[in-house]
C-alpha cells in the first residue's frame, strides 16, 4: 500500500483528501504545518507527498526541496491560480500541481499517475499461487480467477502486503470499512471466514484475542 504525506493547514480539506485516499486504498500521514511534515519526513517511508504552498512554520516552496532531496515524488496544492506560481513549483521540480478547489476524482487521478511515472505505485501482488492484480482488480488462485467481493478483495490485498505481521480486527476494520462503516469486529471475522473458503484455510493464521497474520 503506498504511503501518501498530506501537509495541508485547513482542517477540512486535509480531512477530506485524507477521506478520498483512504477509500482508494491508499495509506495516510497528515500533517499541518511544515514543521510537522519535515518529522513524518524524516522519520516515515513515504511514497508521496501533497504539499499545500501556503504553510505555518515552512511554507511549501521552503519544505519541496528538502521533500525532492529524498527523492518522494511530489504534488503541489494551492489556492492561487496564477500562471507564475503553478510554474515555480513545477520549475523546483514538483510533479504535478493542483489549484484548490478541486475535484476528488481528479486529485485520485494525478495522484496514481504521479505514482506510476515513479515507479512507485504496484499494478501486480504476487504470494505464493495467489496473484493479485490491482489495475484489473482481479485475484488469481493457481492461474484461475477467484470471485472476490471488493471488501474481500481490500482484506486480501493489506494482508498480503503485511504478510508475517499480525493486523488487528479492528486496524484492518478501520482499514477496510473506514468511514463508510459503523460497525463491530465481527464483520471482519465473517470476511476472513470467506476469504478462507475462497484461497485456502491455512493461509490465514488467527492470532487469539487479537487478530489475523498472512502466512506464505
Amino acid at each position: 500500500m503506498s504511503v501518501i504525506l498530506i501537509i495541508e493547514d485547513e482542517d477540512p480539506i486535509r480531512e477530506l483528501i485524507k477521506l478520498n485516499l483512504v477509500m482508494a486504498g491508499y495509506e495516510t500521514l497528515e500533517a499541518c504545518d511544515g514543521e510537522e511534515g519535515l518529522q513524518y519526513l524524516n522519520n516515515e517511508k513515504i511514497d508521496l507527498v501533497l504539499l499545500d504552498v501556503m504553510l505555518p512554520q515552512q511554507d511549501g516552496y521552503t519544505l519541496l526541496p528538502k521533500i525532492l532531496k529524498k527523492n518522494i515524488p511530489t504534488i503541489m496544492l494551492t489556492a492561487k491560480d496564477r500562471l507564475k506560481d503553478k510554474v515555480k513549483g513545477l520549475e523546483m521540480g514538483a510533479d504535478d500541481y493542483v489549484t484548490k478547489p478541486f475535484e476528488a476524482m481528479e486529485l485520485l487521478a494525478r495522484v496514481k499517475c504521479v505514482l506510476r511515472r515513479s515507479d512507485k505505485e504496484k499494478t501486480k501482488i504476487v504470494m505464493d499461487d495467489i496473484e493479485i492484480c490491482l489495475d484489473q482488480w482481479k485475484v488469481l488462485k493457481d492461474g484461475k480467477e477467484v470471485d472476490l467481493t471488493y471488501k474481500e478483495f481490500d482484506l486480501l490485498r493489506l494482508l498480503i502486503e503485511n504478510k508475517g505481521n499480525v493486523m488487528s480486527r479492528d486496524r484492518l476494520l478501520e482499514l477496510v470499512w473506514g468511514y463508510e462503516f459503523e460497525g463491530n469486529t465481527r464483520t471482519v471475522d465473517m470476511h476472513i471466514q470467506r476469504l478462507r473458503n475462497k484461497i485456502g484455510a491455512d493461509k490465514i493464521k488467527t492470532i487469539y484475542k487479537v487478530g489475523y497474520r498472512m502466512e506464505g
